[in-house]
C-alpha cells in the first residue's frame, strides 16, 4: 500500500443522521458529510424526513460548505420507482448533494444531474464490481465492510472515484444486501429498511445428533471501531471514513463524531490529505468513545483473515469497565479501585447465569454507592457503566464547537462606513451603512467602540482571526450602529458562504459495460422490471425466480464470520478443539436453521434446515 495515495486527496468524515437536528448537530461536531433518510425508501423505515426538514438540514451544512447524502437504498417495487424517481428530483431541487442508492432499476429512470453513490447494500467487495459501479455512472462508492487493506488496496487501483468506508458502529454479521433471514422467514425485507435483527437473536448450536456445543448471542457482532486507524485505510485508498448510526441519539452521535474529528485533524495536519469542509471545532467535552452505546469494540478483518467478532453474551450495550466489587452492604457497595460516579448513572453486570443486569444509582457517598435495590452481585463481580450522568450533560450542552475563521476591516466612506468579511476560504462580502459623522468627545474613542463592538461574534459561527479599522478624523460611531452593521455583515456573510457551496453535478450516461457475470439472480436483488432492463442491457440475462421467499434452499445469510472460530472449533486453527463434522444445527425461537462452511474461503452460509 502506498500511503502517499492520501496526499491532495480530500478526506471526509461522514455522520449518520436520524434527524434535522442530529444533522445539525453533527456538522456542528465536525462531520463533513452527513447522510439522512427521506421521506420514504431510506433503508430505515424508522427514520424518516420531511423535505422541509432535509431543505432546513442543507441549509445549515452549507454555511461549512459541508454536504448532505439522502438515502434513497431500498429495492423498489415496481409501483414504487415513479415515486422514487420524483423524490430524487426533489431532493435535487432542495440542494441535497448526493443520493445513496442500491436498487439499478432507479438508473434507468428520468433522474436530475444528482450524483449518486452506490450503497453498502451493493455488496461491494472486488475490484471488478467497483469498476463496473464507476462505469455506470456512481461517482462514489460504499465497500463492504469485511474487507481488509490490501483488498481495499486492490480496488483503489482499479477505480478513480472515492471509495466509502465505515469506520464506527453496529455491524452486521451478514455481507450487506446478502441478508434474506427476515425477508424469508418473517416477509420484512432488509433491503427494503425493514430487518428484524435475526442476529440478535440468542441461538443454540448444536450436531446433526443433537450434541449441543454452544448457547449465547452467536449471530451478533461487537461494534466496529477503527479509531487509531484512519491513516492506514487513507493509505489504502478511503477518502471518505463512515460513521454508522442513523437510529442513533444525538449524544452518540456528538460524541463519535467529534472522536473521529480530532483524529482526522491530526492526519490532515500530518499532510495526509485535505480537508473536505470548512471550519475548526473546538469541544468543551473531552470526546470518549467508550462512553456511547457499544456491544464492545472490534477491528473486524481490516487486518486479520479470520477474528473472534462476536459478542456472544449479550447483544445490549455494557459500556465502560469500571472495576471490580471489592464489599457490599444491603443496597451498597464498594469497588476495589474507586472511581467518580454520579447519582443516575446506569451500571450493568453479567449474573451467575451469564445475563446481563442493569440498575441506577441513587446514591454516592464517599466510596460507597447505594442503589435503591438489594444489591444482587457479589464481591468480585466486574461492572460496567453504560450511562454518564455527568457526560451526557456535557454533550447536551455543546452546541457550536465549530466555527470559520473570519477576517474584519471597517473602513470610513463618504457617506458612512463599510465594512469587510473576509474568510478562511478567500470568500468576501462587503456591508455598508449609511451614516452621519459626529465626532467622539475623546481621541480613538471611535476605534476603540468599533474594536469592541465587532469583535462580539458569540452568536454566530465565526471566530474572529483578524479586525482592523480604519476611520479617520475619529468619528463618533455608537454601539448600537456597530452592532447592527456587525449583525447585517455577519448575515450577508453567511448567504455568500452558502451560495458559494460547491455542489457537484453528475449526469448518468448509460452505457453498456458488461455485467460481471453472463447471469443474475435472485442474489442480484432484483424487484422490478427496469433492474431487469437495466442487467440486459449490460450483457446479462435474469435466470430463476426473483422472490426471495419462493427460492428453494435460499441462502438466509453469507457472512465472513465463521461461528466455529468464534468458539475455537475452527479446524484450521492451531491449539483449537476442531470438530470434524461441518454439518452443525443453529436454533433459536423461529425455529432450526444449517449451517455451511466454506473453509477455503474462510465464509459461512446460514440455511433453512432441509
Amino acid at each position: 500500500m502506498k500511503s502517499e495515495q492520501a496526499n491532495g486527496r480530500k478526506l471526509e468524515l461522514l455522520a449518520p443522521a436520524k434527524n434535522a437536528e442530529i444533522g445539525i448537530a453533527a456538522i456542528n461536531h465536525g462531520a463533513d458529510a452527513v447522510y439522512i433518510g427521506g421521506p420514504a425508501f431510506g433503508a430505515r423505515s424508522a427514520a424518516g424526513n420531511s423535505l422541509a426538514e432535509l431543505e432546513r438540514l442543507v441549509h445549515h451544512a452549507r454555511l461549512f460548505h459541508a454536504r448532505v447524502y439522502i438515502a434513497l437504498n431500498t429495492l423498489f417495487e415496481e409501483k414504487e420507482l415513479e415515486r422514487a424517481a420524483a423524490l430524487a428530483r426533489d431532493f435535487w431541487n432542495i440542494g441535497a448533494d448526493a443520493l445513496i442508492i442500491q436498487d439499478m432499476g432507479l438508473l434507468e429512470c428520468d433522474l436530475p444531474p444528482i450524483p449518486l453513490h452506490a450503497s453498502t447494500q451493493c455488496d461491494t467487495r472486488t475490484p471488478e464490481k467497483a469498476a463496473f459501479l464507476e462505469a455506470v455512472g456512481f461517482r462514489q462508492i460504499v465497500l463492504a465492510r469485511e474487507l481488509n487493506l490490501q483488498q481495499i488496496d486492490r480496488i483503489r487501483a482499479a477505480t478513480t472515484v472515492p471509495l466509502e468506508f465505515f469506520i464506527h458502529g453496529a455491524l452486521c454479521v451478514s455481507y450487506s444486501g446478502q441478508c434474506y433471514i427476515s425477508e424469508v422467514l418473517q416477509g420484512r425485507s432488509a433491503n427494503r429498511g425493514e430487518c428484524a435483527q435475526f442476529c440478535r437473536h440468542r441461538y443454540t448450536l448444536r450436531r446433526e445428533n443433537g450434541e449441543q456445543l454452544a448457547d449465547g448471542y452467536l449471530l451478533s457482532m461487537q461494534d466496529l471501531n477503527l479509531s487509531g486507524r484512519l491513516a492506514a485505510l487513507a493509505g489504502a485508498g478511503i477518502s471518505s471514513f463512515k460513521i454508522e448510526g442513523r437510529l442513533k441519539d444525538e449524544n452518540y452521535v456528538k460524541n463519535v463524531t467529534a472522536s473521529y474529528r480530532r483524529e482526522l485533524d491530526a492526519l490532515l495536519e500530518q499532510g495526509g490529505g485535505g480537508a473536505a469542509s470548512s471550519g475548526r471545532c473546538l469541544f468543551t467535552f473531552e470526546p470518549n468513545l467508550d462512553k456511547s452505546f457499544h456491544r464492545g469494540g472490534t477491528d473486524y478483518y481490516i487486518e486479520k483473515r479470520r477474528n473472534r467478532a462476536a459478542e456472544i453474551h449479550t447483544p445490549k450495550a455494557t459500556g465502560e469497565a469500571i472495576g471490580v466489587v471489592a464489599e457490599v452492604r444491603g443496597n451498597a457497595f464498594r469497588l476495589k479501585n474507586p472511581v467518580v460516579l454520579a447519582n443516575g448513572d446506569g451500571l450493568c453486570c453479567f449474573d451467575r447465569y451469564g445475563d446481563l443486569q442493569g440498575m441506577r444509582i441513587n446514591r454516592v457517598d464517599s466510596e460507597w454507592i447505594s442503589l435503591k435495590e438489594q444489591v444482587k452481585f457479589t464481591p468480585g463481580t466486574e461492572l460496567f457503566r453504560n450511562r454518564d450522568v455527568q457526560f451526557n450533560r456535557e454533550l447536551e450542552g455543546s452546541e457550536t464547537p465549530r466555527t470559520i475563521g473570519l477576517s474584519m476591516t471597517l473602513r470610513q466612506g463618504v457617506d458612512g462606513v463599510l465594512l469587510e468579511l473576509v474568510d478562511e476560504d478567500g470568500l468576501c462580502s462587503e456591508s455598508v451603512l449609511t451614516m452621519d459623522f459626529e465626532l467622539a468627545r475623546q481621541q480613538g474613542q471611535g476605534e476603540r467602540s468599533a474594536k469592541k463592538q465587532l469583535a462580539r461574534l458569540g452568536d454566530s459561527f465565526f471566530r474572529l482571526k483578524n479586525l482592523s479599522v480604519e476611520l479617520e478624523g475619529n468619528p463618533f460611531l455608537s454601539a448600537a450602529l456597530l452592532n447592527n452593521l456587525r449583525r447585517k455583515a455577519v448575515a450577508a456573510h453567511e448567504e455568500l458562504r452558502r451560495r458559494a457551496h460547491p455542489r457537484e453535478e453528475a449526469t448518468v450516461v448509460r452505457s453498456e459495460t458488461p455485467w460481471l457475470s453472463p447471469v443474475v439472480s435472485v442474489l442480484d436483488n432484483i424487484r422490478n422490471s427496469r433492474a431487469v432492463a437495466f442487467y440486459r442491457r449490460h450483457c446479462a440475462e435474469v435466470s430463476g425466480e426473483l422472490d426471495a421467499k419462493q427460492v428453494e434452499g435460499m441462502p438466509l445469510m453469507q457472512t465472513k464470520y465463521c461461528v466455529k472460530y468464534q468458539l475455537g472449533l475452527c479446524p484450521h486453527e492451531k491449539g483449537g478443539r476442531a470438530i470434524e463434522d461441518s454439518r452443525l444445527i443453529l436454533a433459536d425461537q423461529t425455529g432450526e436453521k444449517e449451517l455451511e462452511f466454506d473453509c477455503q474461503r474462510c465464509e459461512m452460509v446460514l440455511r433453512q434446515l432441509r
